[in-house]
């Protein structure tokens, strides 16, 4: 009885899509229709209907005039924000930890993901008695708190149109954004100065500073954050705050490979 049910949840044409990327290795990066159908010994028409959807969504590419196939660039993509979440985590964690003990209070590492701000670490300062409620693989909207502004900010105009046509502000505290042309104008003051200041945006009493992390391209994918109660601090605070938190994002950016860091 079990092992029905868990078929029920078995899908046919997805394993053999997938035996089909799992055809290809190093010495067989291109491949003819009839030397896929052959490795898996599958029907031609089969073969040739899930090697066009494959090639629709970029996971596989045909070569125009042999008509071989090849892995596409949508795996490399996925591979690296793969290898990027593996290494960013590891790299930032001891930053992460500094960070914390200078500042003595939460500090946040996050990523977008799926057009979502996704929370990939977190360290807490057990002296602290305030703790803040999101958590490692807590997903939220891309323009939460200050994380992901910091990371929107230095997307192209059109992905974040784009980003924000899918996710439409929707207000959170007093001071939340609901205007999109006014959240874009922020956008880009944060894109200019190279780090945002979440000032009750997100939630009444909670401000927050994140600053931007690099990969080796010098692309932004992901960002530090800091949180703090929004009375704790005066201006200067939040300056030496804004100091530490875009210094700890530059080392993390700098050991991803990056050599476009900006003092």
């Amino acid at each position: 009885m079990i092992q029905e049910k868990e078929e029920g949840f078995y899908n046919r044409s997805l394993e053999r899509a997938l035996q089909i990327l799992n055809t290809f290795d190093t010495e067989k990066e291109n491949l003819t229709l009839a030397q896929i159908s052959s490795i898996l010994t599958l029907p031609r028409a089969t073969v040739l209907r899930l090697c066009s959807t494959l090639v629709k969504y970029s996971f596989l590419k045909q070569d125009p005039e042999t008509k071989r196939y090849s892995l596409g660039i949508r795996l490399f993509e996925l591979g690296s924000i793969v290898y990027n979440s593996f290494s960013l985590r590891r790299i930032a964690s001891p930053h992460l930890s500094q960070l914390k003990m200078k500042v003595g209070t939460t500090v946040f590492l996050g990523t977008l993901n799926n057009d979502e701000l996704l929370y990939m670490d977190k360290k807490e300062d057990p002296k602290n008695p305030v703790r803040f409620t999101s958590a490692i693989g807590r997903r939220r909207p891309p323009y939460w708190g200050m994380l992901g502004p910091a990371i929107l900010a230095h997307q192209s105009d059109s992905e974040i149109d784009r980003i924000l046509d899918k996710h439409r502000l929707e207000p959170t505290a007093k001071k939340s954004f609901v205007n999109k042309e006014e959240f874009v104008a922020w956008l880009r003051q944060i894109r200019e100065q190279g780090f945002a200041i979440d000032d009750e945006r997100a939630m009444d009493g909670i401000s927050g500073v994140a600053a931007p992390i690099r990969d080796a391209s010098g692309r932004v994918f992901a960002a530090v954050g800091i949180a703090f109660i929004s009375s704790s601090l005066d201006s200067k605070g939040v300056d030496r705050i804004v100091k530490e938190a875009t210094a700890t994002a530059n080392n993390i950016s700098r050991e991803l490979g990056c050599t476009e860091i900006k003092e």
